[in-house]
C-alpha cells in the first residue's frame, strides 16, 4: 500500500468516508472502484503505462487487504479450527 503522508490522508479521508458511507451494496462498491480507475485512466490518457499502473493499483490494493485483514482473520480461524495441513503429508 502506498503509505502516503498523514496530511495527504486528511485531505482525502473525508471524501472517501462520505463515499464509503453512501455505498450500500457490493455492486455499488465495484462501480465506485471501477469509476475511480476509469477516471484515473481518462485523466492521464489511454496508453499502456497508465493501464498497467491501474492494474497494479488494483492488485496491490487486493494484496494489502489480504495482508492486513484476510490473513489475520484466517490465522484466528486456524487457531480455532485447526490447520488444513500440507498437501502430501
Amino acid at each position: 500500500m502506498p503509505y502516503i503522508l498523514a496530511e495527504d490522508r486528511e485531505e482525502l479521508d473525508g471524501q472517501i468516508d462520505k463515499l464509503a458511507d453512501d455505498l450500500r451494496t457490493r455492486g455499488e462498491m465495484n462501480y465506485a472502484i471501477t469509476r475511480l480507475i476509469h477516471h484515473y485512466i481518462n485523466r492521464l490518457g489511454m496508453k499502456y503505462d497508465n493501464l498497467n499502473d491501474a492494474v497494479g493499483i488494483l492488485e496491490c490494493a487486493k494484496l494489502e487487504l489480504y495482508r492486513h485483514v484476510c490473513g489475520p482473520y484466517e490465522d484466528v480461524k486456524i487457531d480455532l479450527n485447526g490447520d488444513i495441513g500440507v498437501i502430501g503429508k
